[in-house]
């Protein structure tokens, strides 16, 4: 009896291998969305993905069978804009890395937030430039040596799921690797919500970030994701040196506001 993955389906013909490295976060990244998008029931078709530059944004592109842009350096959310300015029946959904959204692409990231345009944002967060050498990144743990920080990083690293939340989304959650289940609700979520949705996805390299921080191996890395990921709902009962070193986890903030297109076809018929 021949076996079938039960999302082949949402896979492009002739794209049955990845660009990922053994260990890579990406493929459960990629199955928590086919998943959310099968779980709902929704077409497909109906989805633009976009990604940038650097290794998550290989998610989408070339391996959904879907429509999808794979567009310059920082620029993902940008082209999303456009996309779905033009034609806002459609599901647009930005898959991309840390260094493409928020390092080179902050400033799209920040604004399409405030703006509260209605895209799905997910960024797989490997703490580092997978990709390109193993550079330090915006989200790069203070510390922690990389190929360009040798005595290790004196940055402080981004709180992208803080940050999301006070630039303007309306829905904010972050997860890990190891929570696939979690991750693929809230992806749910995030489609169904009207307004800027954004998930981080803290996610395994070993390749570079587990072989340059001594963090280890994928498997390491996901037991100890397990291991020192905590609660948002515990946060509050926990001491500052009690949350040292740890991921917080959950759904950060699920709210209200004034969608862009929405406004914007209000206004077109003020003005007539």
């Amino acid at each position: 009896m021949k076996i079938v993955h039960p999302l082949i389906k949402y896979v492009r013909p002739g794209f049955l291998s990845t660009t990922n490295c053994a260990g890579c976060g990406n493929g459960i990244i990629a199955q928590s969305i086919l998943r959310a998008v099968d779980e709902l029931e929704m077409d497909i078709d109906d989805f633009v993905f976009v990604s940038g530059i650097g290794c998550a944004a290989w998610i989408p592109s070339p391996f959904f069978n879907a429509d999808v842009l794979h567009t310059t350096h920082g620029r993902p959310i940008a082209f999303a804009t456009g996309v779905k300015l033009s034609n806002p029946k459609l599901r647009v959904m930005v898959v991309s890395g840390d260094g493409d959204l928020v390092a080179i692409g902050g400033n799209h990231f920040i604004h399409a937030a405030r703006r509260n345009i209605d895209l799905t944002v997910i960024c797989a967060n490997n703490g580092i430039y997978g990709m390109t050498g193993g550079q330090v990144g915006p989200t790069t743990p203070s510390g922690l040596k990389t190929a360009t920080t040798p005595y290790g990083n004196l940055e402080r690293p981004f709180d992208l799921p803080n940050l999301a939340k006070a630039a303007g989304a309306v829905y904010v959650a972050r997860w890990t690797t190891y929570h696939a289940r979690q991750l693929t609700k809230s992806i749910k979520r995030a489609v169904q919500k009207k307004g800027f949705s954004f998930i981080e996805v803290i996610s395994q390299c070993p390749v570079q970030f587990g072989r340059r921080t001594g963090a280890g191996n994928a498997v390491t890395m996901m037991q100890n994701y397990k291991k020192n990921s905590v609660s948002i709902k515990k946060v509050d009962k926990l001491k500052e040196n009690e949350l040292k070193g740890k991921i917080i986890v959950g759904e950060f903030i699920d709210r209200e506001e004034p969608e862009l297109c929405e406004e914007i076809a209000k206004m077109r018929e003020r003005i007539g």
